[in-house]
């Protein structure tokens, strides 16, 4: 755990597993079960803690919460106190994290055209929606 993003202290970077590779660097920041969609949900959007559990229905606090921390240790993510404790903390991308967007796009894209290709279903529902593409 990075107790530093609890404080709102600028967290330190995460270390790459595999040094020198840019795969696995890429990988660390934005991989996981999570990460691409909450960068998703934040490019659309700043949104309080609460906010992106109620979207994230199947995430549990504890994942969020570890997934936040991580994408805000590399600088993709930042938290925004807005006041005294337990004021509410909002959640927006750096401009590092804007970056990312074009690849989370076209993971989304792919995503859509797998869906179709499989014939999958879709869920109806706004709050797990992933269909709007990143402007």
């Amino acid at each position: 755990m990075i107790k530093n993003a609890l404080s709102g202290n600028p967290s330190p970077s995460r270390p790459n597993p595999i040094p020198g590779c840019p795969m696995a660097a890429a990988f660390a920041a934005i991989g996981g079960k999570w990460k691409l969609t909450l960068l998703y949900w934040l490019a659309h959007g700043e949104c309080h803690f609460a906010g992106l559990r109620r979207r994230g229905a199947p995430i549990t606090p504890k994942v969020l919460a570890e997934q936040l921390r991580e994408l805000e240790a590399d600088g993709l993510v930042e938290r925004v106190e807005t006041g005294p404790v337990p004021a509410p903390v909002i959640y927006r991308l750096t401009p590092y994290g804007r970056t990312v967007l074009p690849v989370v796009e076209h993971v989304r894209a792919w995503g859509e055209a797998h869906l179709e290709h499989t014939h999958a279903e879709t869920v109806p529902g706004e709050a797990m929606s992933c269909a709007a593409a990143i402007a």
